[in-house]
């Protein structure tokens, strides 16, 4: 250990700072953003940063991190997708002004159709409260996914979300390879990944009660939705 501190070695953990590519513009866009997020913040208008976080699997089956337990806890040995007894696919929303997170947990697909049902599903339970005078709501995200900028389906059902609310609805896109920079990626996913870390997921409806624990000492909360699809049939869940 002498010899290590001696010569300046330190144990570190690897960092993830080296962007896979770098555009055009890009600095551009970022003025972009920051310009629209400045006129939406001062007339009070609704902010929203969105994006799929990774999906889970519901059964038995082994999840990093560890919890207080009376007694030793048993998974199977292989993490295969298909001894898994479901999926979830948690869908988060985060009202950027109000400090506050919206997770829709989905058992199908991540489609621009799930996603344009997440923000619906935000703007009936919450954000017509919080906006009742909103005239336009302005969403963040990153250029992937299922809100993917590339994506004509996704513009097409934000368009029929935007004639059922009654709202306009305004995409500010982060340039590429800069998902890190979305506001849900830092002030949100991280605090829901803490708050389920260890546990084994034998239900959604735990992932329901694990996620609602999710908090801060600045004031964070999260809702969760549980939209589930079964033949077809939509099931909302509060």
């Amino acid at each position: 250990k002498k010899l290590l501190d001696k010569h300046g070695y330190v144990k570190r953990k690897a960092q993830k700072q080296l962007a896979i590519g770098r555009t055009e513009n890009r600095n551009e866009q970022f003025e972009n953003i920051k310009r629209l997020k400045e006129e939406y913040s001062n007339v009070g208008e609704p902010i929203i940063s969105i994006d799929t976080k990774k999906k889970e699997y519901i059964g038995n089956l082994y999840r990093e991190g560890k919890l207080y337990t009376t007694e030793v806890r048993e998974t199977l040995d292989h993490d295969f997708p298909n001894l898994a007894e479901g999926v979830i696919i948690p869908y988060g929303i985060y009202d950027i002004q109000r400090n506050q997170g919206f997770i829709n947990l989905g058992n199908s697909r991540d489609t621009t159709e799930f996603a344009c049902d997440s923000i619906k599903e935000w703007w009936i339970q919450l954000g017509k409260f919080y906006y009742a005078f909103a005239k336009s709501i302005l969403l963040v995200c990153d250029g992937g996914g299922s809100n993917s900028s590339n994506y004509y389906i996704f513009k097409e059902d934000l368009q029929n979300l935007a004639n059922e609310i009654g709202l306009e609805i305004r995409v500010a896109h982060y340039p590429p390879y800069t998902s890190k920079y979305n506001p849900i990626e830092h002030r949100l996913f991280p605090y829901v990944t803490r708050a389920c870390q260890g546990a084994i997921f034998s239900s959604i409806e735990l992932v329901k009660s694990l996620i609602e624990r999710t908090s801060t000492k600045t004031g964070l909360t999260v809702n969760v939705m549980v939209f589930t699809i079964f033949k077809e049939i939509k099931v909302l869940s509060i």
